[in-house]
């Protein structure tokens, strides 16, 4: 009896990160050989104007799509800080300028919710019950789109804004971010930012990762 080995199947996920793509091919496992899109050729900018995280994600996958005519997926993720309304949310990437400028981004999320913090406590001295809190989440929302048809999904990890960097790993705002809980739902009670987590105990805990692992279970249901 011959024994085959199982096929592996291409999809293109949305990104020039190569940290993201490294993160996502370990999530989706040897089933899966994730390629950038300029692997295969499209290497303009992917345009992500909607308003809001899903249609960011929707659009980004949906351009790949018509361009490449095949599997794909794309994310987009958000930090929603509380003391700043919310921001910078789907601007997020390209808070500080029109690059990723990771960076600039955290050096003007530190400034604001410096700046913030100030308002809320001249405001508290007058009286008026304004809160401070530098409670903050990630959020990110994945568009698969798999033989045409699109399917989504979502993952949050809760946390808070530390004042100051701290970590070499991840990218993004990952140097500043302090999850709630480290992996088997361990409080975070030494402020441990995302940075300063190995890769694969940030992959357990994170927004993108919860997404993707949901994607992964939903495609290793349907792909059998």
């Amino acid at each position: 009896m011959t024994n085959f080995a199982p096929m592996t199947r291409r999809i293109v996920f949305a990104t020039g990160n190569s940290a993201k793509l490294r993160e996502a091919s370990e999530i989706l496992g040897p089933a899966f050989e994730l390629v950038s899109p300029a692997s295969m050729g499209l290497t303009e900018e992917i345009p992500e104007t909607a308003p809001t995280l899903l249609g960011n994600s929707m659009m980004k996958a949906g351009y790949i799509h018509e361009k490449l005519s095949c599997d794909c997926f794309a994310d987009d993720t958000g930090l929603e800080v509380d003391i700043l309304g919310g921001a910078p949310g789907v601007h997020s990437a390209r808070y500080a300028t029109d690059g990723h400028d990771f960076a600039a981004n955290v050096a003007k999320l530190l400034r604001e919710m410096a700046r913030a913090e100030r308002e809320a406590s001249v405001a508290r001295a007058y009286g008026l019950a304004v809160k401070a809190s530098r409670k903050a989440r990630f959020r990110t929302v994945v568009t698969l789109i798999l033989g045409g048809q699109k399917h989504f999904f979502e993952g949050c990890v809760e946390g808070r804004i530390a004042r100051r960097r701290s970590g070499d790993g991840g990218f993004g705002y990952d140097p500043v971010f302090i999850p709630d809980f480290l992996p088997g739902d361990v409080p975070n009670s030494g402020a441990v930012t995302m940075a300063q987590l190995s890769e694969e105990d940030k992959n357990a805990i994170s927004h993108r990762g919860r997404a993707l692992r949901a994607m992964a279970a939903w495609l290793a249901d349907n792909e059998a």
